[in-house]
């Protein structure tokens, strides 16, 4: 199983330039969804984003969602808004 995942995150993600990724790693990829977290540069500026792709019955991939996360301080104000609704999850 180890080995699957190391392949999957071994694909290049479906970012055209002038989107420059500086790293990615796929969350999950089944069914023919895949969503992963990338790294990117985007017009000189660094961002963290999470995509959802959908694939496409002609082959490759088409986005549907995209959030990006722009600096520390957003993604602190994220976490503290997801932290204290993750308990409810189980």
């Amino acid at each position: 199983m180890v080995e699957n995942k190391i392949t999957r995150d071994e694909e290049q993600v479906p970012i055209i330039p002038p989107l420059k990724v500086l790293g990615h790693k796929t969350i999950n990829k089944r069914f023919g969804w895949w969503s992963a977290v990338v790294l990117l540069e985007s017009y000189g500026r660094k961002q963290v984003c999470f995509y959802l792709w959908q694939k496409k019955p002609e082959g490759g991939w088409k986005r549907k969602q995209k959030f990006a996360v722009h600096n520390q301080q957003d993604w602190v104000l994220i976490q503290e808004a997801v932290s204290p609704m993750i308990g409810n999850l189980t």
